[in-house]
């Protein structure tokens, strides 16, 4: 065998070995404070650590905070992390980030930073869904700060705040709904693929690629995104105090920068997060409140140990599947999937 795959055996090896010596501490051991100290930070380290921690990132009044949260990436769910590689946004992270901060009474209001191209209609729904929830159940003002982007999904999570800060560099704006998928059938032709599929009914295979679209497909599909356009269209009126018709003026799937989403009446105000903090602090007499952040739990050990395992002994695998992973939440050729994503990422 190659010296790839002895280090993935030994590391296999390694980590089977180590729990149980940890198995053995917790339940032989005769555990003084120091002990279970020891042995919990050591469990932590091997299992992981699944609850919501906080940091304080400026101190002040502890009976009433300010919570920081932060959309940054593509907003889909089920993206995961390995041992050499970050997710990016965590849609699960962010929704118990909100749940936390809807039954912590000590806070008293919210600055979500957005810095996104947008992604899944049901994600970008449930947040908007949750933050509608939020505002309406505790009264806690929120407030938004857009970093270089915020367009499509990210600007609809956005449209329900009580101020929104752009720079002027800020991306937004891309309000609508793409749904994409690829004919191939003539390239199929021409290499002699031919096409097996058998459905019980006519429209079964809708937006397959091995076949050319036809009207009826078409007309069925299309609706589908005028719909979800329709309920993006409300969700901006809705969050801006607009006329239907305005809104639609501007969703024409076009980005603005941030000065032309002030024009337009997108956004409230120029600035950037500090300056959205500040004017958060003002305008509800919390500028000697605590502020804070949340932080996900630790990825365990044993994960880190298993995901580089896979790679040394399968990295061609490993890297493929990966890849389909993502494929699969933008959708696939043969199901194309809605989303409110920029088309320019």
């Amino acid at each position: 065998m190659t010296t790839k795959r002895w280090t993935a055996i030994g590391l296999a090896v390694g980590l089977f070995v180590l729990s149980f010596l940890i198995d053995g501490l917790v339940t032989k051991v005769n555990q003084s404070d120091e002990t279970q100290n020891l042995i919990g930070d050591a469990t932590t380290m091997l299992f992981g650590d699944s609850g919501l921690t906080e940091t304080i990132v400026s101190s002040g009044d502890e009976t009433k905070r300010i919570a920081l949260l932060s959309v940054d990436g593509t907003i889909l769910a089920g993206q995961t992390e390995s041992l050499f590689n970050s997710a990016g946004y965590n849609h699960e992270f962010f929704m118990e980030q909100l749940e936390a901060v809807k039954q912590d009474d000590s806070i008293k209001a919210i600055l979500l930073s957005v810095n996104s191209p947008g992604g899944g209609t049901y994600e970008s729904a449930q947040i908007k869904d949750k933050l509608l929830e939020l505002k309406e159940s505790t009264d806690k003002p929120l407030y938004v700060s857009m970093g270089n982007l915020a367009a499509s999904g990210g600007y609809y999570i956005a449209a329900p705040a009580d101020k929104i800060f752009a720079s002027e560099e800020t991306l937004t704006g891309s309000i609508g709904v793409i749904m994409s998928s690829t004919n191939l059938s003539d390239l199929y032709e021409k290499v002699g693929i031919e096409d097996t599929t058998i459905k019980s009914g006519q429209f079964k295979d809708i937006g397959s690629s091995v076949r050319p679209m036809t009207e009826a497909d078409q007309d069925i599909l299309q609706k589908m995104v005028d719909d979800s356009y329709e309920r993006f269209v409300t969700v901006v009126a809705d969050g801006r105090g607009m006329e239907k018709n305005q809104v639609r003026e501007l969703a024409d799937g076009r980005i603005y920068d941030g000065a032309q989403a002030l024009a337009v009446g997108l956004v409230d105000q120029l600035g950037y997060q500090e300056d959205a903090l500040t004017a958060l602090q003002k305008d509800f007499q919390l500028t000697d409140a605590e502020i804070i952040q949340y932080a996900a739990g630790s990825m365990p050990f044993s994960s880190l140990l298993y995901s580089k395992a896979s790679q040394l002994l399968a990295p061609e695998k490993t890297s493929m599947a990966a890849l389909e992973q993502i494929a699969t939440q933008f959708g696939t050729s043969a199901s194309p999937k809605m989303m409110y994503l920029y088309g320019g990422e």
